[in-house]
């Protein structure tokens, strides 16, 4: 038998038509929960690796905004891109604005004399 004259096998009424999955919203509320609490968490600790960490965040977020994103959150995208890019100035404000007292001594070395 030629394998151009095999019978076709499919059963046209067992086909299943493609339906897409329902996306689920979790995903994007903790990415907009982790893009407005990452930049309080670099301004508190002054850490800028972060704050560059909220930029990311903030700028994915708002990239990958949908109208009903839009519509359930109170703050805009652009509002926690701006906070992120504050949020990074403060980390490197004290490279621009160094503190008037230079450096001090260190808890861990010997204890000024006493006065006689």
């Amino acid at each position: 038998m030629d394998s151009k004259q095999e019978k076709d096998m499919r059963q046209p009424d067992l086909i299943i038509p493609y339906q897409e999955p329902v996306a689920k919203g979790d995903n994007v509320e903790f990415q907009s929960t982790l893009s407005s609490t990452l930049p309080m968490a670099a301004i508190f600790m002054r850490n800028k690796y972060i704050g560059w960490a909220a930029v990311v965040f903030s700028l994915q977020s708002w990239l990958g905004e949908s109208e009903e994103t839009k519509k359930s959150n109170s703050t805009p995208g652009y509002f926690n891109v701006g906070m992120s890019l504050m949020s990074l100035a403060v980390t490197y404000l004290p490279l621009f604005l160094p503190q008037a007292g230079g450096p001090k001594g260190s808890a861990t070395g010997a204890p000024p004399p006493a006065p006689a």
